[in-house]
C-alpha cells in the first residue's frame, strides 16, 4: 500500500477545489464561478487499491487586501510543507499571466520546500479548447518552472485524472496509510453547511457580494432523522443585504431551498434550515469575527 500527500495550489478560480472533489468521489468542497471561493485549507482523503491520496484543497493565491485574504494567502503556502508532492494548477485556455507567474515564483522559492519535493504542473480545463491550442500553453509554461510532471487534464470531466493518480503514486513510497477507511475529510456537518449556504449565496449573487459574504452556523442540531440547522449571512453593507435577500425575500428563500436539498443529500437526513442576513460592517478585517467564522 502507498500514501502520500498531495497539495494544490493555483491562482483562484482554476479548479483545485472541483479536482479534489473528484479524486475523493463526493463533495467535501464547494465550487463556483466566482474567484476566492476557498477560504481555507480543506483535506480529501481519496482511497484507491493502490492506497490512500491525502488532497489538501487551498485558497487562491492571490495579493490580499484584508486580513482575510491575509490568512488565505498563508493557509496555502503552509501546506508547503505538509505535503510529499506540489501541483500547481493553471487554466489551460489561457497563456501565463502575472497571477500564475507569481504563483509559480512563490511555489518554488518557498522557504519550506526542499529541493527533492516535487512539483507538477496540472493545466487544467483542456476539455474546453481544442487539442492543438493546449500545446502552446504548455510550452509557455514549460520554461517557467523545473517541473516534475506536466499533466493536461479535466478536472471537471475526469479527463487525465487518472493519470495524475497514477503518477502520484509513482512518487509516494510504500507504507500504511494515515487515515482509516471511510475517512474523507476533516470539515465537519458544521462547517459544510456553512460552505453549502455561502455557494449558494455566490450562484445567486453578482458584483462585490462573493467577497463580502460569510456564513456563520448558529446552531446545529442533530435529532435523529432531523437535524435543524439556523445560519446567519454577513455581509458588510445595507444593500448587499437587501441583494440577498431580493424582492419580497424571495432570493433568500431560493437560497435556503437549495442550500437545504444539498445539505439532505450529504446528511442522508431531513433538514430544517433557517437562514437570517446580518450586516457586519468590515467583517473581512475583525479580528474577532474571522476567528468566530473559522478563518
Amino acid at each position: 500500500m502507498k500514501f502520500g500527500t498531495m497539495a494544490i495550489l493555483g491562482c483562484p478560480n482554476v479548479g483545485k477545489s472541483t479536482l479534489v472533489n473528484t479524486l475523493v468521489k463526493q463533495k467535501i468542497a464547494i465550487v463556483s464561478d466566482k474567484p476566492q471561493t476557498t477560504r481555507s485549507r480543506i483535506l480529501g482523503v481519496a482511497h484507491f487499491p493502490e492506497g490512500q491520496l491525502a488532497l489538501l484543497d487551498t485558497p487562491g493565491l492571490h495579493r490580499p487586501w484584508h486580513r482575510l485574504n491575509k490568512r488565505m494567502v498563508r493557509a496555502a503556502l503552509d501546506t508547503v510543507h505538509e505535503a510529499d508532492l506540489l501541483a500547481v494548477m493553471v487554466d489551460g485556455r489561457k497563456m501565463p499571466g502575472a497571477g500564475d507567474r507569481a504563483v509559480i515564483k512563490q511555489v518554488f522559492s518557498s522557504p519550506d520546500r526542499s529541493e527533492s519535493l516535487p512539483v507538477f504542473l496540472l493545466v487544467n480545463k483542456i476539455d474546453l479548447i481544442r487539442k492543438p491550442k493546449v500545446l502552446p500553453v504548455i510550452e509557455a509554461y514549460q520554461s517557467l518552472g523545473e517541473w516534475s510532471e506536466i499533466i493536461p487534464l479535466s478536472a471537471m470531466t475526469g479527463l487525465n485524472v487518472d493519470r495524475l493518480r497514477d503518477l502520484a503514486f509513482a512518487r509516494f513510497p510504500e507504507q500504511e496509510g494515515a487515515y482509516d477507511d471511510g475517512f474523507v475529510t476533516d470539515q465537519s456537518m458544521r462547517q459544510l453547511a456553512a460552505e453549502l449556504v455561502r455557494e449558494k449565496v455566490l450562484e445567486q449573487t453578482r458584483a462585490e457580494l462573493p467577497y463580502a459574504v460569510a456564513v456563520h452556523i448558529d446552531e446545529f442540531l442533530e435529532q435523529g432523522r432531523l437535524c435543524s440547522i439556523a445560519a446567519s449571512i454577513m455581509v458588510e453593507k445595507q444593500g448587499q443585504k437587501a441583494i440577498v435577500i431580493g424582492k419580497g425575500g424571495a432570493r433568500l428563500k431560493e437560497i435556503g431551498t437549495a442550500a437545504r436539498l444539498d445539505l439532505e443529500r450529504e446528511m442522508g437526513v431531513k433538514v430544517f434550515l433557517d437562514l437570517h442576513v446580518k450586516v457586519k460592517d468590515a467583517w473581512r478585517d475583525n479580528e474577532r469575527l474571522l476567528v468566530e467564522l473559522g478563518y
